[in-house]
């Protein structure tokens, strides 16, 4: 959904490109600026109950994800290792997210916290923490054998802004069951995205196998037997 905004927010971070690439900054030290914005708001700001101050900080070096990738493009830097480390580096900045709203459940002195909702809140927290990182994965795993698996209810900016919004939205005083919500929900939806992907690609699979009678075909048509079709 979010994803859908790409081409309004290049057009707004066009000039702030032009003028970093006239400075001599790189598209690199902006992504890696940016990742280690994210991961210093999220692991300081989140764990001490600042969800507020930790949300805008988290969004704005947020952006860098966007910046970098219009300075590449604008540079003609755009290649392999650029992709490899705009991908690596999310998966970092998500973890933070994630990994630090755990702790804020965990170790918060908030009086609206009780202990069930807190509980509840750091498995959910864990789970979006496990499955954004299966998510990717079942992607690149599928186009490494030459598939594709690029589906799913709910990209990586979608969920990671509603678990922002969420989190700051407790930070100017909405209760913090709304956050244990929309983390159990988005912990739902990226299983979802992972069965997707697996039925996605297993159709894709099995596409592939030869038909009965083929040569070297499988009469039975299972792909069960065959360890490269799992």
């Amino acid at each position: 959904m979010f994803g859908r905004l790409r081409a309004l927010t290049t057009a707004l971070f066009t000039p702030l490109a032009a003028l970093l690439l006239r400075l001599g900054v790189s598209p690199d030290a902006v992504t890696i600026t940016g990742t280690l914005g994210v991961v210093v708001g999220a692991l300081w700001l989140f764990p001490t109950g600042h969800l507020f101050a930790g949300t805008m900080v988290v969004m704005v070096f947020a952006f860098s994800d966007v910046l970098d990738g219009v300075m590449a493009r604008r540079a003609g830097r755009s290649g392999p290792w650029g992709a490899f480390l705009d991908s690596t580096l999310d998966r970092i900045a998500d973890a933070a997210v994630f990994v630090g709203l755990t702790l804020w459940f965990v170790h918060a002195d908030d009086p609206r916290l009780t202990g069930g909702t807190a509980a509840w809140g750091t498995g959910a927290a864990l789970a979006c923490l496990a499955l954004g990182a299966v998510v990717p994965y079942a992607r690149a795993r599928a186009e490494s054998v030459g598939m594709t698996a690029n589906v799913g209810i709910a990209e990586r900016a979608d969920r990671l802004v509603v678990a922002l919004v969420a989190a700051g939205l407790v930070g100017l005083g909405v209760v913090p069951v709304v956050l244990v919500v929309v983390l159990t929900l988005l912990a739902v939806a990226s299983a979802v995205t992972v069965v997707q992907r697996m039925a996605v690609v297993r159709r894709q699979a099995l596409a592939q196998l030869p038909g009965p009678g083929a040569p070297g075909g499988d009469p039975g048509g299972s792909s069960d037997t065959t360890e490269g079709t799992r």
